[in-house]
């Protein structure tokens, strides 16, 4: 595991996390055509999670659910909006998730109110780097889940193709202030078994707009800046070669190959 190491203080997050984060501006800011693509990819990436879990989950827990699309795709699944739990920073967000019917809560998971063994399926997509205490919150959410329920957690990886192309200080993984922790599959797993978790799978993603912030991050800052070009690798604008991307990362997954964004399912025993 990688830290980042000093890390912004705790009173700093308005500022790390402004309104205009990408998260909470996602149906605005990223473009219309790329939005259907993430959400087609959304939908079988948790077609996945859920026959891991054996069975349709009762309830569901997203953490870090930023504007609601896991929310609603659950919901979309059948489960009934007050069974559909979120936690999310942004009071606006969480006000307008609420108006909605869902159970979302304006906190982090280390102060949040969830009963114990309540959560049938728990999902954590690119939280767990934000967080200061990786192994407190995994503990937290491990006593949150019911017997045999499953746990979700997606995450940038550190053993990755473009993470070692670009590992000097370009790597888009690195985000940093907001990444404080990286992992390996290795590393991860060891969190999970250090919580009383058994992980089940790894399954590779696409880490589309690492590469492209990679490249990006490469063109702009490094020797005589090239700006203009490396405006081309702007996820939010570059559609085609965000698909470019993609496809390239689902071709090296299928192919069994690591990519730079690792989803790994765990299981409280039963």
């Amino acid at each position: 595991m990688s830290e980042l190491d000093p890390r912004p203080p705790a009173a700093t997050l308005g500022v790390i996390y402004p309104p205009h984060y990408y998260a909470y501006v996602y149906e605005t800011r990223v473009n219309a055509i790329a939005r259907r693509a993430k959400a087609l990819l959304d939908g079988a990436k948790l077609r996945t999670i859920v026959k891991a879990l054996h069975r349709e989950p009762r309830t569901f827990l997203d953490i870090g659910c930023g504007t609601g699309r896991y929310l609603r795709a659950m919901a979309g699944r059948g489960l009934a909006k007050r069974d559909v739990h979120g936690l999310e920073l942004d009071q606006r967000v969480v006000d307008t998730l609420v108006a909605e019917g869902f159970d979302v809560q304006c906190a982090r998971a280390e102060n949040a109110s969830i009963p114990d063994r309540a959560i049938d399926l728990a999902t954590m997509f690119h939280v767990i780097e934000h967080v200061a205490a990786p192994d407190l919150v995994v503990s937290r959410v491990a006593g949150w889940l019911s017997p045999g329920g499953v746990l979700a957690v997606e995450t940038p990886n550190l053993d990755a193709l473009d993470q070692r192309l670009f590992a000097n200080r370009y790597w888009g993984g690195y985000h940093i202030p907001r990444h404080w922790h990286l992992f390996t599959e290795q590393t991860l797993a060891r969190l999970l078994r250090g919580a009383g978790l058994e992980p089940i799978t790894t399954m590779y993603q696409t880490g589309h707009t690492f590469w492209m912030f990679s490249v990006h991050h490469w063109l702009r800052y490094s020797g005589r800046p090239h700006v203009q070009l490396a405006r081309l690798f702007d996820p939010f604008n570059s559609v085609m070669l965000l698909a470019a991307f993609t496809a390239f990362d689902k071709a090296r997954a299928a192919a069994g190959m690591r990519t730079s964004s690792m989803l790994m399912l765990a299981r409280r025993p039963s």
